[in-house]
């Protein structure tokens, strides 16, 4: 079932109309970047519809006591320019019940302390050993507003370089050939996190929750049939999961010994979306459903 049909109510205040939507805590606004608008099942969270230039971009499940993100939802289309410059930014509505929906730049000053303690800040990542890593990447969008919206710390997780900039840098790009190549309608993607199994890792002061792993998913319906041997299962759905901590165990993800120095530990294991759901189940403790019956069934 899908979430209620979203209420938008206008009011005159102050001499002019405001628009109060449902942007957090109800997915309605932008069940559009979902696979037959069914946003995932089994986690649990504060759902975020991103709005960027008075326009919904993606969609994200955040997690409060974490301050990151669990998934961002995200339509993927084949990239055109190179990444933005443009400022990092926050969501007022996890700090203000009733602010206007849309993402905002920070301030150059002090940040609102409301905003502190609801959600990650630029502070946090300072002098940090991680990177801000994207789960909607800028460099799987082609209009320009869609790749400045990625840049919202509601859509960053902590992520080591070696794998921001390795082996997951490779999995993005190789979705990009993938269905840039052969997909012949939308192509749907949710990209998460995988928690410890016990004892969270924390960035800064408790503030913000490491993953251990990253996870993502494609679900394009209608592709081209002439796939060459290699891409057979890539479709309609494709997964993968990537490590962030090379200390971890390799029940998940084994380890390649012969990697470069500066990303061994950091490896990408792709599979099915069946076995991705049967990980998250076993991390996280219950089903977890990433797509409308495993990616089935026409837009």
């Amino acid at each position: 079932m899908s979430p209620p049909t979203a209420v938008l109510v206008l009011v005159l205040a102050a001499g002019r109309w405001l628009v109060c939507a449902a942007d957090v805590g109800d997915f309605s606004p932008c069940l559009g970047v979902f696979h037959r608008a069914w946003p995932p099942k089994g986690l649990a969270g504060t759902p975020v519809c991103q709005r960027y230039d008075n326009q919904y971009r993606f969609a994200t499940l955040y997690s409060r006591r974490r301050r990151s993100p669990w998934f961002s939802a995200y339509l993927y289309s084949p990239p055109e320019g190179k990444r933005p410059t443009t400022p990092w930014k926050f969501e007022p509505q996890l700090a203000y019940p009733g602010a206007g929906g849309g993402m905002v730049p920070f301030p150059p000053g002090p940040v609102d302390q409301n905003v502190v303690a609801s959600q990650a800040v630029e502070h946090d990542y300072i002098n940090s050993t991680f990177s801000r890593g994207h789960l909607n990447p800028s460099l799987q969008h082609r209009s320009h507003q869609d790749r400045c919206a990625t840049f919202t710390l509601t859509n960053v997780v902590p992520q080591k370089e070696g794998s921001n900039d390795g082996p997951w840098a490779a999995l993005e790009q190789a979705v990009n050939r993938t269905l840039g190549a052969y997909c012949l309608g939308p192509a749907h993607v949710v990209t998460g996190v995988v928690p410890y199994r016990s004892d969270d890792r924390w960035l800064g002061d408790r503030r913000v929750a490491v993953p251990e792993y990253l996870w993502s998913a494609y679900c394009c319906p209608r592709y081209d049939g002439s796939l060459p041997v290699e891409l057979r299962g890539a479709f309609p759905t494709h997964a993968a999961v990537g490590r962030n901590d090379p200390n971890s165990g390799e029940e998940i993800v084994p380890v390649d010994p012969t990697a470069k120095t500066p990303f061994r530990g950091f490896d990408v294991r792709t599979m099915t979306l069946g076995t991705l759901e049967e990980i998250l189940e076993d991390r996280l403790g219950g089903a977890v459903s990433v797509f409308y019956e495993q990616c089935s069934g026409p837009e």
